[in-house]
């Protein structure tokens, strides 16, 4: 193993990163920021609330809803979540910075320029200092990849905080501006930050609290530069610049909105915003939420996706428009099921609309293909496989920048040569397309052998030796392994000649097969 990385590293010094083109970039602070052709930037509304035992200590409301049991698994080792869709790469941590890495990567690649985060304030209510954690991290990652930040800010979070005591009604103004200037502060003077006629901009999902534009003036009057401000809807005057489009399920007839009734909402919307100086339009893939399922009492309704007629009829409506900004409605609410982020029901499908979008209607030099959205879950994998190998990860690192950089060939190249450690040939599609163990090699042996398994998706995987009384011997594998193939080891050093038996379970999935130690 040691060799094989060692002359990966050779590699690494040997292929040369693409310089990244400038003609289409703006620089800042020592940075390249990439910038398309057209004025239009494609930006994904983004949920940063999500909690995972290996991450965060416990599973978090967004994926249990007190109803549902990550830890309960079904015949394919998917984890019962809130959600009818699933991720490639199962329920995750908003602070990984692995999945932060892949999603970024993946926004990269189809063409997306940044996201728009549902942001919850500053406050140490519920879950709203950990929201405020992620999405420092989440920007973090953006700023690597040369990416696109803004932020949606959920007034709503005021009247919780009121309605339980966190809050007095005092001291509403006053956490209001301070909202604003940690905002200032932390984020609005970042080069990433995404601004329109160098005014940062930023959405609220609402109002939900504060109802008048004079409440508005007051929280931004502490503030430098007055920000481009877009309500949900309908533009709150005049304090607002505009407003943005969502979809309008209040409109559903019978638990469904139909297409009709979508497409006069988004007639009435588009027909009011003409007038407006800016323009943030939305595009959404659907609406299927699980709060019925999940014992909320209620369910907002179904948006048929019609299998991405929903998401591309919604796209080319915004793209009429000419707006500056498309937001895509969501990247991961997965409660509400508007999700563009791969899952196990749609694939890359949205993602590779917005590639197809962003080519012909945006900006034609976008090279990335279809095939290139692949690569993400293989780096996501491999960190996963050697997250404690700091060589590979060095590596990966390197890979990540190559990619940012757009010399994708040479990242390609490395990501093989990684891959073929652990017998990976498919470089188009890392996962394994079934469960398998393999026999182990050599067999009989004395005192080692080595034990291969393939598994197709993320699953909790024990692999454990027994005797042939049935006994437990060692425990070689237990927790939760991304897809992938592995290979262990089992020492037997200490242990009487004899049969044993190694026995693989993952998901649905039980094998066990004899082996025989000879000394």
């Amino acid at each position: 193993m040691k060799r094989i990385i060692l002359a990966i590293v050779a590699l690494m010094f040997i292929v040369q990163p693409v310089p990244a083109q400038t003609s289409n970039s703006s620089i800042s602070s020592g940075k390249i920021r990439f910038n398309s052709s057209s004025d239009t930037k494609i930006l994904v509304h983004y949920m940063p609330w999500y909690q995972t035992p290996s991450v965060s200590g416990y599973w978090g409301w967004h994926w249990t809803m007190n109803h549902f049991n990550p830890d309960s698994l079904d015949v394919y080792g998917h984890r019962e979540i809130a959600s009818h869709f699933y991720p490639l790469t199962g329920p995750y941590d908003s602070r990984d910075d692995d999945i932060l890495e892949y999603q970024v990567l993946l926004m990269k690649l189809s063409g997306i320029d940044g996201v728009i985060v549902d942001w919850y304030g500053i406050e140490d209510f519920w879950d709203y200092g950990i929201i405020n954690e992620s999405t420092q991290a989440l920007f973090d990652y953006i700023d690597m990849a040369q990416l696109f930040f803004s932020i949606c800010y959920e007034d709503q979070t005021i009247g919780h905080m009121l309605n339980n005591g966190h809050l007095d009604s005092s001291e509403v103004y006053t956490l209001g501006q301070d909202v604003m200037i940690y905002l200032q502060d932390n984020w609005f003077n970042n080069n990433a930050y995404l601004t329109l006629s160098d005014k940062p901009v930023l959405l609220n999902f609402g109002p939900q609290y504060f109802h008048k534009s004079s409440d508005w003036d007051t929280l931004f009057s502490v503030l430098d530069t007055l920000p481009l401000f877009f309500t949900l809807d309908n533009r709150l005057v005049p304090v607002a610049t505009g407003a943005f489009p969502w979809p309008p399920m209040w409109a559903s007839q019978n638990g469904v909105l139909t297409q009709q009734a979508l497409n006069n909402y988004l007639s009435d919307f588009y027909q009011e915003s003409a007038s407006w100086d800016y323009l943030v339009a939305s595009a959404f893939p659907g609406f299927h939420d699980i709060y019925e399922e999940a014992g909320l009492g209620f369910s907002y309704g179904y948006l048929d996706p019609l299998d991405g007629g929903t998401f591309r009829n919604t796209l080319d409506t915004a793209l009429n428009h000419n707006p500056d900004v498309i937001q895509i409605v969501t990247w991961n609410d997965y409660g509400e099921g508007t999700i563009v982020e791969p899952t196990s029901e749609f694939g890359y499908q949205y993602l590779e609309m917005i590639q197809d979008t962003k080519r012909d209607s945006i900006d034609p030099t976008f090279p990335f293909t279809v095939e290139d959205l692949e690569i993400p879950i293989q780096i996501y994998n491999l960190r996963k496989i050697y997250e404690d190998d700091e060589e590979v990860n060095q590596i990966l690192d390197y890979i990540f920048n190559l990619i940012i950089l757009g010399d994708l060939q040479s990242a390609v190249v490395i990501i093989d040569s990684l891959n073929s450690l652990v017998g990976i040939v498919d470089k188009n599609m890392y996962i394994p397309s079934q469960y398998k163990m393999s026999n182990c090699y050599p067999n009989p042996f004395n005192p080692t052998t080595t034990i291969n398994y393939q598994i197709p998706e993320l699953s909790i995987v024990t692999l454990t030796v027994y005797d042939v009384l049935g006994n437990e011997i060692a425990a070689l594998v237990n927790g939760e392994k991304p897809a992938g193939n592995y290979e262990v080891e089992f020492n037997a050093t200490g242990l009487t000649s004899g049969i044993y038996f190694y026995k693989l379970q993952a998901g649905s999935f039980v094998e066990t097969k004899k082996m025989v130690l000879m000394k």
